[in-house]
């Protein structure tokens, strides 16, 4: 007879101390997917999404790469389990993206005119002092605000 193959995952040590904060930020993931989006654009009912996606993958980068709380193996697992944006970390590890919001505001291609994201632009060059990024809400991630 074969062997029933279980899906139990390993938990690094460390995960009784974050695992709080996932729950939570996951909680409040269900919340946005289940609120009604009546009045609100199509775009905008994704927004609550996006940003707390941004929550999760910058408290994983904040512990493991600033204040250095978690060991490789967690900070590993969190990626491998999707608990955090592997590409978006990657990119707040280069100058000039340390507070970019979404991959989407910075490609070419979803954007007129084959440019960045207008949340991208620093504050002292925009126009119109307050915007709104039409992927994900964001009001500025230049790294030069």
């Amino acid at each position: 007879m074969p062997k029933v193959k279980t899906s139990r995952v390993k938990f690094p040590e460390g995960w009784e101390l974050i695992e709080p904060t996932f729950r939570e930020l996951e909680a409040k993931m269900r919340e946005a997917e289940n609120d009604p989006h009546d009045g609100k654009r199509k775009c905008e009912a994704l927004w609550p999404i996006f940003k707390i996606a941004h929550q999760k993958s910058r408290y994983v980068y904040d512990l493991y790469f600033r204040r250095k709380e978690i060991s490789k193996e967690l900070y590993e697992f969190c990626l491998d389990q999707g608990y955090a944006d592997r590409n978006l970390i990657a990119k707040w590890k280069k100058s000039g993206y340390e507070r970019l919001c979404c991959l989407r505001c910075m490609q070419p291609r979803d954007h007129n005119f084959q440019t960045t994201c207008v949340c991208r632009v620093p504050k002292h060059l925009r126009e119109e002092q307050v915007i709104e990024c039409v992927h994900c809400g964001c009001r500025g991630c230049a790294s030069g605000d």
